[in-house]
């Protein structure tokens, strides 16, 4: 296997089964794939499962998957958003769960408990909270635009929309993106995240 392929070439490979063409592909973009996750995720563990997630949905569906520029990148950013979001709904219906089972005597204190908990959730990232509350398709285009610095053309490709409808749609994910910030006590001009700014 040529590591110096383009991943479309790579990519023509792993539709056949190629695993080592898909190891490529890990290799060249796994670790951005990691850093997104931990962005929506904030906590190791859970970014690691969520980065699994994306490239077993990416074998899995891998004749499904979009090509944009060249580069199987932003599908991979994409799925990596929903993938942490099933994640983040998974973790909250557990918590819920596993609140209701009867503590013994030597059960931690429950007030360290929920901290842990929101720690686990939050972990002072209230931009990963914000874009678990906004819809799928709004949350995507953020994560690959504003948190991935994608050109709107690019994103809005690797989700499947024209780029006429995700400049309208993320105008109006913005506008919700700021509520929620401003509702969750977050100053909405926080330094990693500009939220004037789309690139083109």
């Amino acid at each position: 296997m040529d590591l110096a392929q383009t991943d479309e070439q790579l990519w023509h490979a792993v539709v056949r089964g190629d695993g080592v063409a898909f190891a490529a592909v890990f290799d060249r973009h796994g670790d951005r794939v990691w850093r997104h996750a931990w962005r929506l995720m904030q906590h190791r563990q859970d970014t690691e499962d969520v980065t699994a997630a994306a490239f077993a949905e990416a074998w899995r569906s891998r004749r499904r998957v979009r090509i944009v520029d060249g580069s199987v990148l932003p599908w991979l950013l994409a799925t990596t958003t929903n993938c942490a979001r099933n994640a983040s709904r998974s973790i909250r219906r557990n918590q819920r769960l596993i609140a209701h089972i009867p503590l013994g005597p030597d059960a931690p204190d429950a007030a360290d408990v929920a901290v842990d908990r929101l720690e686990r959730l939050d972990a002072g990232s209230a931009v990963a909270q914000a874009l678990r509350e906004l819809p799928e398709q709004d949350a995507r285009l953020i994560s690959l635009v504003l948190l991935e610095e994608l050109p709107l053309a690019d994103a809005a490709s690797a989700i499947g929309l024209g780029y006429g409808a995700a400049k309208t749609r993320i105008h109006r994910a913005k506008t919700k993106l700021r509520a929620v910030l401003e509702r969750h006590g977050a100053a909405p001009g926080l330094d990693h995240l500009d939220l004037e700014e789309v690139p083109a």
